[in-house]
């Protein structure tokens, strides 16, 4: 039974009820814990307010050192993060050991994007000066997914805590652990008690923390819980919201001469972390006639030589999706597609494991009908054959959302032609459309969210500016009109 509250640097039982997480390659549990109940995020809100005093007020010179600190206590733990983000959720070992080493350099990106997007300056003035300086916002929740546990809220409480912020962290039911390690090494790098809270737990335990004395709520996930938090803070422009919330994302493959070369991308596109990355492609877009199929040809092959299986299994490409759930879901999702039209290719299945093991699928939804423009979170690619690149490009943007999208082509006047038309806020060349930079803002338009992208923008909702004018003395003020 592990303890579900971390308050004021101790962990302690939660008060609400009881819940367990299943590793979905074994079906072994590896979490149980009372999760958080309101009264116990009621605690930790007090708690991070409480510290939110001292902490605002400390240099920054202090707070960068801490968080450097703790990147080097990461770095230490990388291994034990990694095993516990494979076993809570599927991914691949090889996958998690990135995400930890994402973890750590995040400390060094968020420092310098501090520096260059929530510093301050001195301007000079007749009157004296001007000066801009940036203020904590207060008391940040943050609610982590299941698909990067680690890396997805390390990236909002790394610079919600450099500019002075102190946060609420909850993390997903579904890949619980590797908080814990993150408590750890934040404490053992000298991260004052109360400046992060934990508070473990499912809906309820979500739903508490929502309607707390909270001052920004800083979210990854589906479009349908950040639509809904949306709307729960309608009226109210004093809470910060940073909502990334996913994408239906577009890959147009035109003309490059090496096939195999782009059925490698638009595999590793589709494929990478079982489907479950916001960034994955979700429809490669491709020229009618025998170019097109060709590459066709080679992705299926790819799809039907991945190598599947439990995280800790030696030369996988692939894990389980994060619960049996999930591959239920992505099955039906693809027997929708099938009825609407859509030609099976190669087919998603379950294996013969159970648990959340399914093979990758393909299916050419060209002719079909009514497909809904929804992120299915699994290893199933949709083929759209088209015409001319205009309607690639047409066919690319029909969606509500705007996360990602990538051109496969040698031709750089394409390239030219995408960059300006395509609606997407990660726009890859000749590249995965899953591949993103900490070093680079990570957030797209439309329900891809509220556009205040992540990664290094991350910065700009974690801080709000205050300009100031000084004199150093008052003076006597003139203006037409006025009394002398």
């Amino acid at each position: 039974m592990s303890d579900a509250v971390w308050i004021d640097g101790e962990w302690r039982s939660g008060n609400g009820p009881k819940f367990q997480n299943h590793c979905p390659a074994t079906g072994d549990m590896v979490w149980e814990s009372a999760s958080a109940n309101a009264g116990d995020v009621t605690a930790a809100v007090e708690s991070a307010r409480r510290a939110f005093h001292d902490w605002s007020r400390t240099p920054q010179s202090e707070r960068t050192a801490i968080l450097e600190a703790y990147a080097d206590e990461i770095g230490k733990r990388t291994d034990a993060i990694a095993e516990v983000i494979s076993r809570d959720m599927g991914k691949a070992l090889w996958e998690s050991r990135g995400e930890a080493a994402t973890m750590k350099a995040k400390v060094a990106v968020s420092i310098a994007a501090q520096v260059e997007r929530a510093g301050g300056k001195v301007q000079e003035a007749a009157f004296g000066s001007m000066h801009l300086t940036h203020r904590a916002h207060g008391v940040m929740a943050v609610y982590g997914p299941f698909n990067f546990p680690g890396h997805l809220p390390n990236g909002h409480i790394v610079p919600a805590l450099l500019a002075g912020n102190t946060c609420v962290f909850k993390p997903s039911e579904l890949a619980p652990g590797v908080a814990a390690l993150m408590a750890e090494a934040f404490a053992a790098a000298g991260l004052p008690a109360g400046v992060l809270n934990i508070v473990h737990g499912g809906r309820e335990t979500g739903g508490a923390l929502l309607n707390a004395d909270i001052n920004g709520l800083l979210f990854t996930g589906s479009a349908n819980t950040g639509v809904f938090f949306h709307k729960h803070f309608a009226g109210r422009p004093e809470v910060i919201l940073a909502l990334e919330m996913g994408g239906n994302n577009p890959l147009i493959i035109w003309d490059p001469a090496d096939v195999e070369a782009a059925a490698d991308i638009a595999a590793q596109s589709a494929f990478l972390t079982t489907g479950q990355r916001c960034s994955c492609a979700r429809r490669v877009i491709l020229p009618e006639g025998a170019f097109g199929d060709s590459v066709i040809e080679a992705i299926v092959a790819r799809a039907k030589g991945l190598k599947i299986g439990a995280w800790n299994e030696d030369d996988i490409f692939m894990g389980p999706l994060v619960s049996e759930q999930a591959a239920t879901n992505a099955i039906e999702f693809q027997t929708m597609i099938s009825k609407k039209g859509g030609k099976s290719l190669r087919r998603l299945k379950r294996m013969d494991r159970g648990g959340g093991f399914v093979t990758a699928g393909v299916i050419d939804v060209t002719n079909a009908s009514d497909i809904p423009d929804e992120e299915l979170f699994g290893p199933l690619m949709q083929i759209i054959r088209v015409p001319d690149f205009d309607n690639a490009l047409q066919r690319a943007n029909a969606t509500r959302y705007g996360l990602s999208g990538g051109l496969i082509s040698d031709d750089d006047a394409l390239w030219v032609k995408a960059h300006t038309e395509m609606r997407a806020g990660i726009l890859n060349r000749n590249r995965p459309t899953a591949g993103a930079s900490g070093a680079m803002p990570f957030g797209g338009p439309g329900l891809s969210g509220n556009f205040r992208p992540g990664a290094y923008y991350a910065a700009d909702y974690c801080a709000w500016p205050q300009a100031s004018q000084v004199s150093h003395t008052a003076t006597r003020m003139s203006a037409q009109g006025f009394p002398k």
